[in-house]
């Protein structure tokens, strides 16, 4: 669990980041969203304290951080950028075992475990062990820099814009990889990004800052339905709203008994759904399990009012 209390960040007279107070439950995805100079940023530097804090609290299960040596504490905190930070000089494995290093582990230890995260993210421990970062994709070097977060093993993990450079397709891909990574792993996320699509993909809750100030922290649904300010609304799209609801939902959960002119699986979200009914002209989709049977349809109708607030 982290907790912010009152986080403050000033510069001279100026207040980057003011007052801030949330609680982000253990286990959880909390993504961070705002315009460019919201402060977001700084609030994610100061949960690890690469920025010292000008006032407030974080505590991280219980322990309020100030009372721990900023660079022990950072061992403890996985840390993703966008461009994943990776050492140029350093091969994958040395990469990846940076802080089990630093921790003392030995190196038997650390080679397994460093074969452990490449087989998890799907490359080849024998072919990519010892490649450096510029013979890997940007897909690759994004998910090496995640590995390498993960590699002691830690309860949090702070992401700073970490899917920003990488092209629509390998983004999706690599969303769709923390969220199973840290559903094994139960790891506390904190991810800062520009992208509400990201935030509302990724995160259980949505802090949204503007000028320094968190508007409101909530759950995707309630962000939508009940925004607590313009910006709020403005932010998460008054135009495609519903659209964005339909996306928190998966067919699975509005199933029916009957069939349909076109087929879905289970996992596909309710705006999927929606994109197949309108491209097939379809009143209804049969919905299908992981190994392709019928459990039932979604049906337009169903679709539309589920879409609607309330």
């Amino acid at each position: 669990m982290i907790e912010l209390q009152s986080l403050t960040k000033r510069y001279g007279a100026t207040t980057v980041v003011d007052a801030v107070s949330m609680t982000v439950e253990r286990g959880t995805v909390a993504a961070i969203v705002g315009t460019s100079g919201s402060g977001k940023s700084t609030l994610l530097r100061m949960i690890n304290r690469l920025i010292e804090p000008s006032a407030g609290t974080v505590r991280i299960d219980g322990r309020d951080t100030a009372g721990v040596p900023g660079h022990m504490l950072r061992r403890e905190i996985g840390y993703v950028i966008q461009g994943h930070g990776l050492f140029p000089h350093r091969t994958v494995a040395d990469n990846i075992g940076t802080v089990p290093g630093l921790l003392g582990w030995e190196r038997a230890r650390i080679a397994a475990r460093v074969d452990e995260l490449l087989a998890l993210f799907q490359l080849d421990p024998g072919l990519y062990r010892g490649q450096f970062p510029h013979q890997l994709s940007g897909g690759q070097q994004q998910r090496v820099g995640v590995a390498r977060a993960l590699a002691a093993g830690p309860s949090v993990l702070l992401m700073d814009e970490p899917f920003g450079a990488l092209d629509p397709i390998i983004r999706d891909k690599a969303q769709a990889d923390l969220l199973a990574i840290q559903r094994r792993f139960g790891t506390t996320v904190v991810i800062v990004t520009h992208d509400m699509d990201e935030a509302f993909r990724l995160g259980s809750r949505i802090g949204v800052m503007t000028g320094g100030r968190l508007l409101q922290f909530a759950s995707p649904t309630e962000l939508l339905t009940r925004p607590a300010d313009p910006f709020v609304e403005r932010l998460t799209g008054t135009a495609d709203r519903a659209l964005r609801l339909l996306s928190l939902t998966t067919a699975a959960s509005l199933v029916e008994p009957g069939s349909g002119e076109c087929t879905v699986p289970a996992g596909a979200t309710l705006r999927e759904v929606l994109s197949e009914l309108l491209w097939h002209r379809a009143g209804a989709a049969t919905v299908l399990d992981e190994s392709a049977r019928p459990l039932g349809r979604v049906t337009m109708e169903r679709l539309c009012a589920h879409g609607r607030p309330g």
